[in-house]
């Protein structure tokens, strides 16, 4: 399998992935920064520590038709923060 590098023949290839690189750092610092009650989606992890609720419980839900806190993209799971709020807080018992 060929990595990015292996493709890139010129200067011009080699600053472009300088710049992608220190983008991807940027992200992921900026991700860290954040605190977890103040990001728009979260984890199944960062939402099981955030709400209590355990990472296969929030499996479960987010896989049953219609639920409103979780989005899929791909095959990784998005938790909608808010949403999950909501969602705790009008149901008793999850």
């Amino acid at each position: 399998m060929n990595t990015l590098k292996n493709l890139i023949s010129s200067n011009d290839d080699e600053e472009m992935l300088t710049e992608v690189k220190a983008y991807q750092n940027k992200l992921i610092s900026n991700k860290e920064e954040t605190p977890i009650w103040e990001r728009k989606w979260l984890t199944i992890e960062e939402a099981s520590a955030y709400s209590g609720i355990g990472r296969g419980k929030l499996r479960e839900l987010s896989k049953t038709a219609g639920c409103p806190f979780a989005i899929w993209m791909g095959s990784k799971i998005h938790i909608v923060r808010e949403k999950l709020d909501k969602y705790t807080a009008t149901h008793e018992r999850i």
